[in-house]
């Protein structure tokens, strides 16, 4: 991290992106005009409908005049009725990935996003560059302001930040995932997930109870989520009660329930693999790839393959159509996305695993800890696993 004396990166580049004022929803889209009812279609194309409220719906006094639920009304009082001290913290971290999305979109971010090797990085880390500091240092300024975090682990950082000593959460999370790709317009993501503070540790130095508080568990956690920097700007949340996804309406700043329960399919028809790597593969996983995109598997139908490369979007498309999403070697990291994205798909039906065992059940040992990682439908992840060793030992050094 940088030190105290020097000006966080995003205050220092001049092209940052200002941030939008938003007209209310009334002064936007007086109730009963045609254009409300426009506008909220789009998003049914990616796949995801906006939810209305209905008479006898718990959301009916929440939705607001033009009948959509936002991400905060849907975790408030008249949704989910999480603690308030949890929906201002979702508050300030929606704002941050905003803040983020119009980062990831705006003309000036070319140049940054081509520089590398701003600062010298651990072993188990990649090297970042200019895009990723800034957005970990966006979500970082949220959380200070939101008062309710006690310490924050990133992926950016070699060791965790204590925040506050009676914040009540703990956040893990990795800012801009895919963000080598994006250069390329591919789209990006950033992942988080929260847990309780350790009351227990208050007492320990802080290093210490910082470190410990962020290698929980990660059946322990209460809320994880990502979001989707593509061609509509998605939330993926989970609770620990099902799955929701929200998108966010550019013209109000809003992110909309779009999808209440999702349900990923208990098979699909899709693999997601770079399977560029066959050959440095282990024996089950290159019978199992074989068996299905030959249609010879359990499920008598030719298997197609998907891979953006990036794994937020690999993962979300797995969470609508079903299938797998894997990286098979020892490559993504247990804290910041195997554990998050793992309780999003088990609450949406799915299953994450490493291969061998539950991710969900693996006590992190280290920070940046490492591990091979399969997720997707839950009949896909039993015949895959079926199949015996399917975790990449052999690791040459990929250069792309």
């Amino acid at each position: 991290m940088q030190s105290a004396a020097t000006p966080p990166l995003y205050q220092l580049v001049s092209f940052r992106p200002k941030l939008q004022t938003f007209p209310s929803k009334s002064q936007l889209c007086p109730l009963g005009t045609p254009f409300c009812r426009l506008r909220m279609a789009s998003v049914s194309g990616f796949g995801l409908r906006p939810l209305r409220a209905s008479g006898g719906s718990s959301y009916s006094s929440s939705a607001g005049d033009d009948g959509f639920v936002t991400l905060i009304e849907y975790v408030g009082k008249e949704g989910i009725n999480v603690k308030d001290d949890l929906v201002v913290l979702l508050d300030h971290i929606q704002y941050a990935c905003k803040r983020i999305a119009g980062l990831v979109a705006s003309p000036f971010n070319y140049s940054l996003g081509k520089q590398t090797g701003l600062a010298s990085v651990g072993s188990d880390r990649d090297a970042p560059k200019p895009l990723d500091i800034v957005s970990n240092e966006i979500i970082l300024s949220s959380l200070r302001k939101s008062g309710k975090v006690a310490v924050m682990a990133s992926e950016e950082s070699d060791a965790p930040t204590w925040i506050s000593d009676d914040g009540p959460y703990v956040v893990v999370t990795d800012p801009l995932d895919g963000s080598r790709n994006i250069d390329a317009s591919i789209p990006t993501g950033t992942i988080f997930g929260i847990y309780k503070r350790l009351e227990e540790l208050d007492n320990l130095p802080t290093e210490e109870k910082a470190m410990l508080n962020s290698l929980q568990s990660g059946s322990r956690l209460i809320a994880a989520a990502y979001v989707l920097y593509s061609s509509a700007t998605i939330l993926c949340i989970t609770f620990g009660s099902g799955t929701q996804a929200f998108t966010l309406d550019h013209s109000t700043g809003d992110f909309i329930l779009t999808n209440p329960s999702i349900k990923i399919p208990t098979r699909g028809q899709i693999y997601s693999v770079n399977d560029a790597r066959y050959f440095d593969w282990p024996k089950g996983l290159r019978q199992y790839i074989d068996t299905v995109r030959q249609g010879k598997g359990r499920y008598p139908k030719k298997y197609s393959a998907r891979y953006i490369c990036s794994l937020v979007a690999d993962l979300h498309r797995t969470l609508l159509y079903g299938g797998v999403a894997m990286n098979p070697r020892d490559h993504l990291r247990l804290v910041y996305e195997a554990n998050p994205l793992s309780f999003i798909v088990e609450q949406a039906g799915g299953r994450g695993s490493d291969g061998k065992s539950r991710i969900l059940s693996l006590q992190p040992v280290k920070l940046h800890q490492r591990l091979p990682l399969f997720m997707g439908s839950l009949e896909d992840m039993e015949e895959l696993e079926s199949y015996g060793e399917i975790q990449q030992k052999v690791n040459p050094g990929y250069e792309v």
